[in-house]
């Protein structure tokens, strides 16, 4: 139905910057939003940076003002841009498609930030 790709995690200094992609594939039915989610070890997945389905964004208080989402409609990709990354933004981060009945995730990408 919908396949979801993250990728652009690594390894970062603290400080340091990573852009997030995120490639949706597939048939895409009615509305839908896209998001990025976080899920650190022992945590629960928690939201980062999503568009809502008035076509504003909305952040996590954490990465207001560090992070960006974005995209390109025509290819059906949301971007997370993230700078000035501080260790506790280490975590697994998923990629959401939203269809308001129906969600598809990503398999994650890691984002590691050394202090």
């Amino acid at each position: 139905q919908v396949q979801v790709v993250e990728s652009g995690g690594g390894l970062v200094q603290s400080g340091g910057s990573l852009r997030l992609s995120c490639a949706a594939s597939g048939t895409f039915f009615s509305t839908y939003t896209m998001g990025w989610y976080r899920q650190a070890p022992g945590k629960q997945r928690e939201l980062v940076a999503r568009f809502t389905s008035g076509g504003n964004t909305r952040y996590a208080d954490s990465v207001k003002g560090r992070f960006t989402i974005s995209r390109d409609n025509a290819k059906n990709t949301v971007y997370l841009q993230m700078n000035s990354l501080k260790p506790e933004d280490t975590a697994v981060y998923y990629c959401n498609v939203d269809f308001v009945w129906i969600d598809y995730w990503g398999q994650g990408t890691q984002v590691t930030v050394s202090s």
